[in-house]
């Protein structure tokens, strides 16, 4: 793993709540500033380069969030939702740009188009599943050349504008990069000619490297290249048993009930092919859920988006990340229950096999206490 560029490492801000177990408010802790603000603060001193702020109506608005965080820390980088259909692309170019100003250029932008029918029809989103890609191209191609400092008229199908512009530039040129997730073929088509970095959720190697080829072919056709990232869940411990065993209490208080209904809204009810994707690994079974080496589908049994962990030793874990990197994913997304302390986890356990250096992680070599004992002369 060290013999190539150490991955780019992200984390999460559980801006929905968070807790120890999943499926019971068990151990919860709600949505709060104040927590987010314990999070976010304890992975930029770490030595995490970026968190992830989730979007959707169960969330904390990801915007108004990072911008209060951006204030309360100093290297850590944002990667918030950017959301053609839901806001006007003139209205998103000028958030973008103050943003990324008060960060002083720490904005990344999550391309978000959606793909629970439910949820966007609350939102005033009525589009089908291509529509609703062929709507994000015309917006990120407004919003692209107004951060570049053009005077916009746009005629298009789901937009017109005339004589748009934007006063103020953002602080990287020509805008802050653009990351998006999307399995189906019009997601990747998108990916392909209009954003930097595209996101796969954690899924066997395989697959991954299917869908990662297709993409790199679609934006090789559109003379462009794209980088690749992997969002997924980490549980690591020193041990292969403290790992599974961690494992399996996430899920200990998760119903059948809870399963039955959580497969049907991620398989059948939302329009999502990577949702799909996702809740085909496991099929709502609890007993088929290890679905690749170390790569575990058990938080999939009852949540939406990324439902995979990557389970086991440092090395383990290593190792299987290892075996991404050399696909072309150099960007990880990660998360874990409860975010604070498996932030701690990860980068003490996991961070020094990656080649990832740990602020302060040696601070105590020149310190007499019990952590230095045995240590010096």
């Amino acid at each position: 793993m060290t013999a190539t560029n150490p991955l780019n490492f992200f984390w999460f801000i559980p801006t929905h709540g968070d807790g120890s177990y999943l499926g019971t408010d068990k151990g919860s802790r709600k949505p709060e500033f104040r927590y987010f603000k314990q999070i976010a603060t304890a992975v930029d001193q770490l030595g995490f380069q970026g968190v992830l702020l989730p979007t959707g109506q169960s969330c904390e608005d990801s915007w108004i969030t990072a911008t209060g965080l951006a204030t309360a820390t100093e290297k850590l980088k944002f990667l918030v939702a950017l959301r053609p259909g839901i806001i006007s692309p003139t209205v998103a170019a000028r958030q973008t740009a103050t943003l990324d100003r008060l960060s002083n250029g720490r904005l990344l932008l999550n391309v978000v188009v959606g793909g629970n029918p439910a949820e966007l029809a609350g939102d005033g989103v009525h589009l089908s599943h291509d529509e609703r890609y062929e709507q994000a191209g015309e917006f990120l191609e407004i919003w692209r050349r107004l951060l570049q400092g053009e005077v916009v008229d746009f005629d298009g199908r789901h937009y017109q504008v005339k004589g748009a512009r934007n006063d103020f530039p953002p602080i990287q040129a020509p805008h802050p990069p653009l990351y998006f997730g999307g399995s189906s073929e019009a997601g990747q088509a998108l990916a392909a000619r209009a954003v930097d970095l595209y996101l796969t959720w954690g899924e066997p190697l395989d697959q991954v490297a299917e869908k990662l080829d297709a993409v790199r072919a679609k934006a090789k056709a559109a003379g462009r290249a794209v980088r690749f990232g992997m969002r997924v869940h980490f549980i690591v411990r020193e041990t292969e048993e403290e790992a599974w065993a961690a494992a399996d209490k996430l899920i200990s208080h998760i119903s059948d009930a809870q399963i039955e209904r959580a497969y049907t809204r991620a398989s059948s009810e939302m329009d999502s092919v990577g949702q799909r994707r996702q809740a085909a690994l496991h099929g709502g079974r609890r007993d088929k859920l290890v679905v690749a080496p170390n790569l575990w589908a058990g938080v999939g049994l009852v949540r939406t988006g990324v439902g995979t962990a990557l389970v086991g030793t440092p090395d383990q874990v290593a190792a299987r990340l290892a075996e991404y990197q050399a696909l072309g994913v150099d960007t990880i997304v990660g998360s874990g229950y409860p975010h604070l302390e498996e932030a701690y986890r990860v980068a003490e356990l996991l961070f020094p096999k990656l080649g990832i250096a740990v602020e302060g992680q040696r601070a105590h070599e020149s310190i007499a206490n019990e952590f230095t004992v045995g240590r010096r002369a």
